[in-house]
């Protein structure tokens, strides 16, 4: 939802029509599988001119914690599951604007137990890349998403 809202500043001054945006909040996971691969996904956005790579992630449900959105999202989107999650970090997307809050897993020894169910719009391609791949990946930016770029330099720190 966009809505324009009165902002009454610091010093008293009145902004009438300061642009505000509504959107759920989402998760992110960076996946590594049990033989140490990660698993990322070649797709398009609309909104992005190139391929790029990306990660699992989904908008999180109405009364949904951000970690079972997280666990659902890998079954979904890859018929993966882990028992083994790091919280990456919780991060505001633009404060000043509303938007929505970032939730970063990393989902480590993920291991398939069944086939994709997902409701994805996007065409993708699932890849599985090495350490040394995704790290390459992250330095030429083929993670063209901030929150992504974001995940996997989070998760290559644990």
């Amino acid at each position: 939802m966009v809505e324009q809202r009165a902002v009454e500043l610091p010093d008293g001054r009145i902004i009438p029509d300061w642009t505000w945006v509504t959107t759920p909040d989402y998760i992110n996971v960076v996946v590594q599988t049990e033989s140490g691969q990660y698993l990322c996904f070649w797709q398009r956005k609309y909104g992005v001119p190139a391929p790029m790579l990306s990660l699992v992630g989904g908008y999180i449900k109405p009364g949904e914690e951000p970690l079972a959105a997280a666990q659902r999202e890998l079954r979904e989107e890859t018929g993966y599951i882990s028992d083994d999650w790091v919280d990456l970090g919780h991060f505001l997307v633009d404060p000043n604007r509303g938007i929505a809050t970032g939730n970063l897993y990393l989902a480590r020894q993920a291991r398939r137990v069944c086939e994709i169910d997902s409701d994805d719009l996007e065409e993708q391609e699932m890849v599985l890349l090495s350490r040394a791949e995704l790290e390459q990946a992250l330095a030429e930016g083929q993670f063209k998403i901030l929150a992504w770029a974001a995940a996997v330099a989070f998760a290559l720190r644990v």
